[in-house]
C-alpha cells in the first residue's frame, strides 16, 4: 500500500477542516431557524392567544363580534380566526389538517391537557409553511369557539436575509485567514523538513560539514539543532576514526620497521660481531614487547568501554595500595633525582576494583614521572573531600598547551608531536584511566601552568559511614 505523503496529508486536513467547518455551519444555522426562530414565533402565537383569550372572557361581547379580530390582525403580522367548530379548521386548511383523524388525534387531546394547541403544515399555492395555535373560548364554564392564530414561516435564507451577508463574509474572512494560517504552517514545517531531508542525503554520503541555519526556538527548530549537532558528532568522530587510524598505522609500522629491518640483518648475517647481532635480538624483543603492550592495551580499553563491563568492587584500603604502587617506582624517581612530596592520609576507603584503580595510580604514576624534568618536585597528595577521595599528583616539567588539554585521554593523543621514542608509551593510558573512573562513578581533570606545573586529580565517591560499620 502506497504511503501519504505528509503535504497530501496537510492537504486533505485542510479540506476536512473546511468540510468540518460547512457541516457546522449548517447545523448551526439550523439550530438558530429551529430553536431560536420557532421558538420566538411560538412564544408571540401564544401570548397573542392568551392576550386575546383574556380579552374575550372579560368582555363576553366580543365573542359575537369580529372588532378585535381585525383590531388584532391590524396591529400584528398574525392571522387571527374565529371558529365555532374544530371541524371548520380542515376546510379553511385543508393541507394543514387533510382529515379528522389528525384534528381529533392532535388538537383535541393537546387540548384536553392544555389550554392551547399547535398546529403546523403547508399552504396549498407556493408549500409556504405555516405555524399557528387553536385557543379555546371559554363562556360559563363551557367551550364557545375557538380563536385560530396563525402566520406563514420565513424560509431559512429569509428569515435570516439581514444576518447572510454578514454570515457570507465572516465564511469568507474565516477561510481566507484559515488559509494564510495553513500556508505559514505548511513551509515552516515542509520547508524546514525537505532541507533536512537535502542535507540527511548528504549524510549519508560521508558529507557531514553541512548545517541548517536556523534561530527558531520551537520544536523544529529544535530538531534542526539535534540535527546539527548529529552532523558535528559524526564530523569530530569520522575526523578521530582517521586519525585513530593513521596513529594505529604509525604505531604499528615503527616496531614491524625495526623488527622487520633487524631480523633481515641477523638473516643474511650482515653484522659485525655477536655483540651486534645481541643488540638486534634486543632491540627485536623491545619491539615485540612493545607491539604486545600495544595491542593490549587496546584490546583492555575496548573491554572497559563495553557497556556489559563490570567492576569487581570491593572494600580498598586506598592509601596501602598507592604507597605499594609508589614503590614500584623508586628506581625511576631515583634515576630522574625527583623530590618526593607525598601527603597521604590514612584510613581511606572506597568501593572499588583494587586491579583496577592501582591500574590508575600505576599509569598516573607512570605519566608523572616519565614527563618530569630532572631533579624537578614531584608532589602527590590523597586525601578526603567531602564525600569523596581526592587524589592528586603534580609534576614539573613539559607545559601542556590549552587547546591539548580538552584532548587528553583519546587514544593515542599525545602531547609530544612529534612521538619521540625516549618517551615510550602507546597514548592508550589516559584512556584507560579515564575509562577506569568512568565505571568508579569518578572525575577526571587536569590543568597545565608553565609556572606551576601538571595537575591530575582524581576524585572517587568515598564509603559511607554506614557502610564502614
Amino acid at each position: 500500500m502506497r504511503r501519504i505523503k505528509f503535504g497530501t496529508k496537510m492537504l486533505l486536513s485542510l479540506v476536512a477542516i473546511i468540510g468540518c467547518t460547512v457541516i457546522f455551519s449548517f447545523f448551526f444555522i439550523h439550530f438558530l431557524y429551529s430553536r431560536l426562530y420557532l421558538s420566538t414565533i411560538e412564544e408571540s402565537i401564544l401570548y397573542q392567544g392568551s392576550q386575546l383569550v383574556m380579552l374575550s372572557q372579560h368582555d363576553t361581547s366580543l365573542i359575537e363580534s369580529s372588532d378585535p379580530i381585525q383590531w388584532h390582525n391590524s396591529m400584528t403580522e398574525y392571522e387571527i380566526l374565529q371558529l365555532n367548530h374544530l371541524e371548520e379548521l380542515p376546510a379553511l386548511f385543508p393541507d394543514i389538517l387533510n382529515d379528522q383523524d389528525l384534528l381529533k388525534d392532535t388538537i383535541v387531546k393537546q387540548l384536553e391537557k392544555e389550554s392551547y394547541a399547535f398546529v403546523e403544515g403547508f399552504l396549498n399555492e407556493n408549500k409556504q409553511e405555516v405555524l399557528g395555535a387553536v385557543f379555546p373560548i371559554e363562556k360559563q364554564g363551557a367551550t364557545a369557539g375557538y380563536y385560530f392564530i396563525f402566520t406563514t414561516l420565513a424560509s431559512i435564507p429569509n428569515a435570516f436575509r439581514e444576518s447572510l451577508p454578514l454570515l457570507v463574509a465572516f465564511g469568507i474572512l474565516f477561510f481566507f485567514i484559515l488559509f494564510l494560517v495553513l500556508n505559514r504552517i505548511w513551509y515552516s514545517i515542509l520547508g524546514p523538513l525537505q532541507e533536512l531531508q537535502t542535507l540527511s542525503n548528504e549524510v549519508s554520503r560521508g558529507n557531514y560539514s553541512s548545517r541548517i541555519q536556523t534561530d527558531r526556538d520551537d520544536e523544529i527548530g529544535k530538531v534542526m539543532k539535534a540535527f546539527n549537532s548529529m552532523s558535528y558528532s559524526l564530523e569530530q568522530q569520522e575526523e578521530r576514526k582517521k586519525e585513530f587510524s593513521s596513529n594505529v598505522v604509525h604505531e604499528l609500522r615503527t616496531p614491524l620497521t625495526y623488527i622487520s629491518g633487524y631480523t633481515h640483518v641477523l638473516k643474511d648475517k650482515i653484522h659485525s660481531s655477536p655483540n651486534e647481532a645481541d643488540s638486534y635480538l634486543t632491540t627485536i624483543e623491545k619491539e615485540a614487547e612493545r607491539l604486545g603492550k600495544l595491542i593490549n592495551d587496546l584490546a583492555e580499553l575496548n573491554h572497559l568501554q563495553e557497556d556489559m563491563y563490570v567492576i569487581d568492587r570491593q572494600p580498598i584500603a586506598l592509601a596501602q595500595l598507592f604507597l605499594d604502587t609508589l614503590d614500584l617506582f623508586k628506581i625511576h624517581i631515583a634515576e630522574k633525582k625527583l623530590r618526593l612530596a607525598l601527603s597521604v592520609e590514612e584510613d581511606l576507603i572506597v568501593m572499588g576494583d583494587p586491579k583496577r584503580v592501582q591500574q590508575v595510580f600505576y599509569n598516573l604514576l607512570d605519566n608523572a614521572i616519565k614527563y618530569s624534568s630532572i631533579g624537578g618536585i614531584l608532589a602527590i597528595v590523597l586525601k578526603e573531600e567531602h564525600s569523596f577521595v581526592e587524589f592528586k599528583v603534580r609534576n614539573e616539567g613539559i607545559h601542556i598547551q590549552q587547546e591539548d588539554l580538552a584532548r587528553i585521554g583519546e587514544r593515542f593523543f599525545r602531547t609530544d608531536k612529534a612521538r619521540t621514542r625516549t618517551t615510550g608509551g602507546t597514548g592508550l593510558g589516559l584512556s584507560i584511566v579515564k575509562e577506569i573512573i568512568r565505571l568508579h562513578d569518578g572525575t577526571f581533570s587536569i590543568s597545565s601552568d608553565s609556572k606551576i606545573g601538571t595537575i591530575i586529580t582524581v576524585k572517587l565517591p568515598a564509603m559511607e559511614w554506614d557502610e564502614k560499620g
